[in-house]
């Protein structure tokens, strides 16, 4: 979530929330939450468990831009 917040607060145009998925399990079952943390970009699943910021960078924008990243073996 630290990556996530940081780019919210890099830019206007990025918002992040955490949600407690044991309070909320309605949310949680809707996302299709099986682990921590789920990131969701525009309402739509995109990836589970934490990943470096480099990585984390090149999927939100990937996603965002509504393109897969290529796969590197060097993520």
């Amino acid at each position: 979530m630290l990556l996530a917040y940081r780019a919210a607060l890099a830019s206007p145009r990025i918002r992040a929330c955490a949600i407690e998925a044991t309070e909320f399990p309605t949310l949680a079952d809707s996302l299709d939450v099986r682990s921590v943390p789920r990131i969701v970009v525009n309402g739509v699943p995109q990836w589970d468990g934490a990943v470096p910021e480099r990585v984390f960078v090149k999927r939100i924008l990937a996603a965002a831009t509504d393109r897969r990243p290529r796969v590197d073996s060097r993520e």
